[in-house]
This record gives structure tokens, sequence and C-alpha cells, in this order.
């Protein structure tokens, strides 16, 4: 099984509060711990270089 991490600050998710959503652009699945989600950091997309929030 692979382990899940934030997509912005490469924290493991096992055992913590997370988003899943699809990219906007591509549908690839990405995953955010709530601190980066609820600071508004940057992220991109690995497979298609969208960039958010």
């Amino acid at each position: 099984m692979e382990i899940k991490k934030c997509i912005t600050c490469g924290s493991n998710l096992i055992g913590t509060s997370y988003v899943k959503f699809p990219c906007p652009i591509c549908d690839e699945v990405i995953y955010r711990c709530n601190r980066c989600r609820k600071l508004g950091n940057p992220y991109e997309c690995p497979k298609c270089g969208f960039k958010g929030p």
C-alpha cells in the first residue's frame, strides 16, 4: 500500500486530517494536509502542472 503524502509539504497523512480531490484539469488525485489547506499554501499537480489554490 502506498503511503499518502501532502502534495505541498510532503508530510505523511496517516493518522492526520487531510483532503483528497481531483485536479480540475487532468483528474489526478491530489492529497493535502489540513494545515496546508487552511494556510492556503500553493500546490502543483505532478501530472499536468496545474497550480492552486
